[in-house]
């Protein structure tokens, strides 16, 4: 790709940043960080007032990279560029967009395939346990040292979502918009169920080593593959898998093996193959236990109405039509709440195919309802 080729909407090349926080954080299993760095991308200009900010929460497996290319040599853009740009819904003209991987992720920030400094090898399975709360503390800190002390709109899909309901919740003044998508106000028992499937993969693996692979220069390739196999099944509808991949065969006949026969079957091992390169199985361990741990209500005797009561923020809850893991059944709970706690509520239940991944899809009924919500808190805080 060459410099011409950069779409006029993107807000191309980019380069990451680490930010170091030199700040204790105390974490809800008891331990804590004396310090802890993370990385983020930035789009966009932050203007005099500081008053357009906007944090984007990734999903289980995202991180910072949202938006824009790293190099002329990138494939693909970041996971939300669709969204993220000049004209975009989240328009970097107007908007000062922060993106970052969190605590616990293996992209740069702090976690288990971090060195821990007081032995010299990587953190591994010593890494602490972490919380969606843990997360909002950090990136608390993060908007400290950026110099933000208010968010114009927190955004985030699926675990994203949580994230920006935890911050409405605990850091209610620092937040003005909050948009949660394709969301659920705590796991299901199904979905817990898949998380520890998952776990378990990679728990089995005989190259996992408890946690200290890194110490043997191996990766726990089969059971991480099989946990990625697992989720992008659960990420997809049954209408979507049908009609990309049916009972379509790579040969006219049975092999009567257990080779690829089925498309869908090569389409999963690639899935899970290029997750192994890219991904740290003690930090998908880690982030699916956050996962499960999510209960916002809890500390407020399993009432959500009462968790909300505390947020400040103007809501915006989105839901997919065929998103079967968090269904727009679980969105209309986190907006029942809400207009029980007497919060500013929008709700948009958009018409998909896909399943619980198009939230990152570039759908026109779900550009439109972000592009008029946007716009409204853009013209609010004067960008």
């Amino acid at each position: 790709m060459r410099t011409a080729d950069v779409p006029a909407d993107s807000v191309g090349l980019v380069t990451p940043q680490r930010v170091s926080i030199e700040r204790a954080l105390t974490l809800d299993c008891g331990r804590s960080l004396p310090r802890h760095d993370l990385m983020i991308e930035t789009y966009g200009t932050l203007n005099a007032d500081r008053s357009n900010a906007v944090l984007i929460c990734h999903a289980l497996s995202g991180d910072h990279h949202v938006a824009g290319f790293h190099s002329l040599d990138d494939r693909k853009p970041g996971w939300w560029d669709n969204c993220v740009g000049p004209g975009k819904p989240f328009d970097t003209n107007r908007f000062f967009v922060v993106a970052l991987n969190n605590l616990g992720g293996c992209k740069g920030s702090t976690g288990p395939s971090t060195l821990n400094p007081d032995t010299g090898k990587p953190y591994g399975p010593e890494f602490p346990l972490l919380t969606v709360r843990d997360w909002v503390r950090s990136q608390a800190m993060l908007a400290d040292a950026l110099g933000i002390e208010q968010w114009a709109a927190v955004a985030g899909g699926s675990l994203g979502g949580m994230q920006v309901m935890q911050w409405a919740i605990d850091q209610p003044q620092r937040v003005r918009h909050a948009l949660v998508i394709a969301s659920a106000p705590k796991l299901s028992a199904q979905n817990i169920a898949f998380n520890e499937i998952a776990r378990q993969a990679i728990l089995s693996d005989p190259e996992f080593h408890g946690g200290h692979f890194y110490d043997y220069g191996v990766i726990p390739t089969h059971g991480l593959k099989l946990a990625r196999m697992l989720g992008h099944i659960t990420y997809l509808s049954d209408d979507a898998m049908r009609a990309k991949f049916g009972r379509l065969q790579r040969a006219n006949q049975f092999s009567f093996n257990f080779d690829v026969e089925f498309e869908v079957e090569s389409y999963l091992r690639y899935q899970g193959q290029s997750f192994v390169d890219r991904f740290d199985a003690n930090t998908y361990l880690l982030m699916t236990k956050a996962l499960d741990y999510f209960d916002p209500a809890r500390e407020f005797g399993d009432d959500l109405v009462a968790a909300f009561a505390r947020a400040q923020a103007h809501f915006l809850v989105i839901a997919f039509s065929s998103d079967w893991r968090f269904s727009p059944a679980r969105s209309k709970e986190i907006v029942s709440a809400l207009v029980k706690a007497r919060r500013s509520t929008s709700y948009a239940l958009i018409d998909s195919q896909l399943g619980h991944d198009d939230f990152l899809m570039p759908i026109p009924q779900y550009h439109r309802v972000l592009h008029a919500y946007l716009d409204r808190v853009a013209t609010e805080v004067g960008a």
